[in-house]
């Protein structure tokens, strides 16, 4: 009961604000409610306080005791939706893939079916001695992806 009630007031919000978008809703047994949202431009602090007064403010404490919390993602949080590629493309990402792979790169592009990462490396030279630095493109289908990361450059 409490779940779909919740469930249908993010929505809402959600509604309202279409930049945002439900990365998780957790509901523990002593009505502990934990949202973690995101948005294509990041979410604010405001933006939190408009989706904790729509689900707080149409929820009946007298019916129902709860505490509510509602967050966005952390930085180093892994990525979990399509959106959340769309939304960092251009940024590095680390990622883990099926095949126990670890790659780091520039998200060039985010599709529905997958995303592209570029990055430079240092092969050696055809012909002769030396190094010479290449350019390096993998596709990875989201089915492939066990983690992926946005690497934070300072």
């Amino acid at each position: 009961m409490l779940r779909e009630k919740v469930t249908q007031l993010l929505q809402e919000a959600m509604d309202e604000n279409p930049a945002l978008f439900l990365i998780s809703l957790d509901i523990q047994g002593n009505n502990e409610i934990k949202v973690t949202i995101d948005g294509d431009q990041g979410v604010t602090v405001q933006d939190c306080i408009a989706v904790s007064r729509k689900v707080e403010h149409n929820l009946d404490r007298e019916e129902e005791d709860f505490s509510l919390e509602v967050m966005s993602v952390g930085a180093t949080t892994p990525l979990q939706q399509k959106r959340q590629y769309k939304k960092n493309i251009g940024r590095s990402l680390e990622v883990k893939t099926t095949t126990g792979a670890k790659l780091e790169g520039t998200l060039a592009e985010a599709t529905d079916e997958n995303v592209t990462l570029t990055w430079k490396a240092r092969e050696p030279k055809p012909v002769g001695k030396g190094k010479v630095t290449v350019q390096k493109t993998e596709v990875i289908p989201y089915e492939n992806i066990v983690e992926a990361k946005v690497m934070i450059k300072f």
